[in-house]
């Protein structure tokens, strides 16, 4: 790196994992632009289109765990040039698939490598930032995803119109490939292993924990009533977050407004211009105020009223502001994953992190198929260019299902405040006094 500073050499690796992180979100989400051609090219029903966008979610959700304890043992370097790998692999395969089978797999397998890159890039954070500095760089990680998800709206359908879903699948696939190998080439785990001084909460990078420890943290972690809170209010809030701006934002925009995908995808964008600015907002307000549990509720309280509103099917510049409002709120109820690292030893960022973000990912696979099949129950019999029609009273079912999932993960952040203002954790920093 010759004589590049820390900031700046910190700067850069942390990008390079970020750029991997949004293509995650990217693949995660473009099934929304994609919705009525994968409906069109494999026959698929609502629950069935639910159920291959949420093969993504159970794989992915089920590897948190696994991801921490692979990250915390061997590095983001390695995992994170692994994982990207794998999950090119398995775009190269959904953009080949001839069928919902393979298809499915093979959105599988994306989630499959595409677990592991958020963490090992939150990992890298705490190695390499202040503590002081993380809630602010878990925001701007998670904007990075916001700005994948914005590649996946308008630019991602204007794409597919241009040369085919396929075409455009396997060119972000060439992109993954590259960032992979420049993860293994430049990313270094710890600023000792640059010739830095350590600075945030790195180990020495040849002390690596003992499967005994692993399982001990592991114990520890799910043995304490606040991970399953913060697991809870992720499961809600992310779970309904992505089955509509990853899958039902689009085609609900199209059915109930009779506008085209191109110009459907532009509301979805706000949404994901909320994911992008919010994390960073609330990660760096809430470092600066030293808070976390408070604004945590403010935002599923924002969270819950977005949702309320798209019950009412108002008009259409008030669904773009109703689904930048619910992902701006996302970015609060995120400092999850800050409060979580904050209740452990530096030596666990990775295991708590995989452990809650688990949790809110097995919401994005579930309620995607839950939805699906309420809109399959309220179909109208009608298919336009070999995708279902579905009705406002479906979609209105679905949207209070998303608002009672709001309710619910604020009424868990609520009893996650007040068992951290009476019982702090040693050594941490106060959730909210």
């Amino acid at each position: 790196m010759g004589r590049i500073s820390m900031r700046q050499q910190r700067a850069l690796l942390w990008g390079v994992l970020a750029g991997g992180f949004l293509l995650v979100n990217f693949h995660r989400t473009a099934t929304a632009v994609l919705a009525d051609t994968l409906a069109a090219t494999f026959d698929a029903t609502g629950a069935e289109l639910g159920s291959l966008h949420a093969s993504f979610f159970y794989i992915y959700a089920a590897l948190q765990l696994p991801s921490g304890l692979a990250v915390d043992r061997y590095g983001p370097r390695r995992v994170g040039a692994l994982g990207l790998a794998v999950m090119t692999g398995g775009v190269a395969w959904f953009a080949l698939s001839g069928g919902l089978a393979e298809a499915f797999l093979a959105r599988a397998a994306i989630g499959l490598g595409g677990s592991v890159l958020y963490i090992a890039t939150l990992r890298f954070c705490a190695n390499w930032f202040r503590p002081d500095e993380y809630a602010t760089m878990t925001g701007y990680t998670i904007a990075a995803a916001g700005v994948g998800g914005i590649l996946a709206t308008t630019p991602l359908a204007l794409a597919i119109e241009s040369v085919g879903w396929r075409s455009a699948m396997l060119v972000a696939g060439g992109v993954g490939a590259t960032l992979a190998v420049a993860i293994g080439a430049v990313v270094r785990d710890t600023p000792t292993s640059a010739g830095h001084e350590a600075v945030g909460d790195a180990a020495d990078p040849g002390e690596t924990a003992t499967l005994r420890e692993v399982l001990d943290n592991t114990r520890t972690v799910l043995g304490e009533r606040e991970t399953w809170l913060l697991g809870v209010a992720l499961f809600l809030t992310l779970g309904a977050n992505f089955t509509v701006l990853g899958l039902w934002g689009v085609p609900y925009v199209v059915d109930i407004y009779d506008v085209s995908v191109a110009r459907a995808s532009t509301y979805v964008l706000l949404g994901n211009v909320g994911f992008v600015v919010g994390s960073p907002a609330f990660g760096a307000l809430s470092d600066r105020l030293a808070r976390r549990t408070g604004l945590m509720i403010g935002a599923a309280a924002l969270f819950t009223l977005s949702y309320a509103a798209l019950v009412l099917v108002p008009p259409l510049p008030v669904v773009g502001a109703a689904l930048f409002c619910a992902l701006f709120a996302n970015g609060g109820v995120a400092l999850a994953f800050t409060v979580g690292k904050e209740r452990h030893d530096p030596d666990v960022a990775g295991t708590v992190t995989g452990v809650i973000n688990s949790m809110g990912y097995f919401g994005a696979a579930v309620l995607p198929t839950v939805l699906g099949a309420v809109l399959d129950a309220y179909w109208t019999g009608e298919v336009i260019n070999g995708a279902r029609v579905y009705t406002v009273t479906g979609y209105r079912v679905a949207f209070a299902i998303a608002t009672g999932a709001g309710v619910l993960a604020t009424g868990a952040i609520v009893w996650l405040h007040y068992r951290e203002r009476r019982a702090p954790t040693a050594g941490a920093a106060p959730a909210d006094d």
